[in-house]
C-alpha cells in the first residue's frame, strides 16, 4: 500500500475521525476510515508518531496467586467487559506515574512495584492508531469503588481456576483475554 493522502472528517473530544487514501499495488485507490487520540495528523509519519496514549496495567498479588481485573460498563457496546486496569496519560505524565495514578483512581490499589514494561502496542489497530504502554507489577491494598462517577468499573482479584471459568462465562477485551488464557494455565 502506497500512502496518498488524510483527511479529518470529525474532530470530538477525545478522538478524531480521519479518512486515509492509500494506492494498492495494482494501482486501486483505498480509503480506510480510522479514529485517532490525536486531533491534528496531517501526513504519513504521524500516523505512527512516537506518542503513547495510555497505559494497561497487568498487576498481581504480592503472592503472585491472583491477577486483578476490572468490570467494567463500556458504553460502546452496552454491555459489561472484562479488561485490564487502563487510562489514558496526562500531559506530562511517563507511563509508570499514569499506571500509578490510574490504578489508584480505578481501583483504590497501590502499584507496589513494576516488573516490566512492555514496548508500545495498538489498543484497536484494525480501527486506530491508539498506541499504549503495558505496565506490569504488582498492587497492595484495599480495593475501593472507581473514584470516577462517569465510569462504572468494579475490580476483583481472581485466582488460576477462577479466570479459566470466567473466561467461559463473560465477555472480555481480547488482550485481557489473551494474557488471562495464557496465565492462568501456567
Amino acid at each position: 500500500m502506497k500512502f496518498k493522502s488524510i483527511e479529518k472528517i470529525c474532530e470530538g473530544k477525545f478522538i478524531t475521525r480521519y479518512n486515509l487514501t492509500y494506492e494498492t499495488a495494482s494501482g486501486k485507490t483505498k480509503i480506510y476510515e480510522m479514529i485517532s487520540r490525536n486531533k491534528n495528523i496531517s501526513s504519513e509519519e504521524q500516523l505512527h508518531d512516537g506518542r503513547v496514549d495510555a497505559v494497561v496495567m497487568i498487576m498481581h498479588d504480592k503472592a503472585n496467586e491472583q491477577i486483578l481485573l476490572s468490570r467494567e460498563f463500556r458504553m460502546a457496546t452496552g454491555e459489561w467487559v472484562y479488561n485490564f486496569p487502563a487510562g489514558l496519560i496526562d500531559k506530562g505524565e511517563d507511563a509508570a506515574s499514569a499506571a500509578e495514578r490510574e490504578l489508584r483512581e480505578e481501583t483504590g490499589l497501590k502499584l507496589e512495584h513494576i516488573d516490566d514494561i512492555w514496548l508500545e502496542s495498538y489498543s484497536a489497530v484494525g480501527f486506530s492508531n491508539e498506541k499504549n504502554k503495558v505496565i506490569i507489577g504488582t498492587a497492595s491494598g484495599e480495593i475501593l469503588p472507581s473514584d470516577n462517577e462517569l465510569e462504572e468499573i468494579e475490580a476483583f482479584w481472581y485466582t488460576k481456576s477462577e479466570i479459566r471459568a470466567l473466561l467461559k462465562a463473560a465477555r472480555f477485551a481480547a488482550r485481557t483475554q489473551a494474557y488471562c488464557a495464557l496465565w492462568s494455565k501456567s
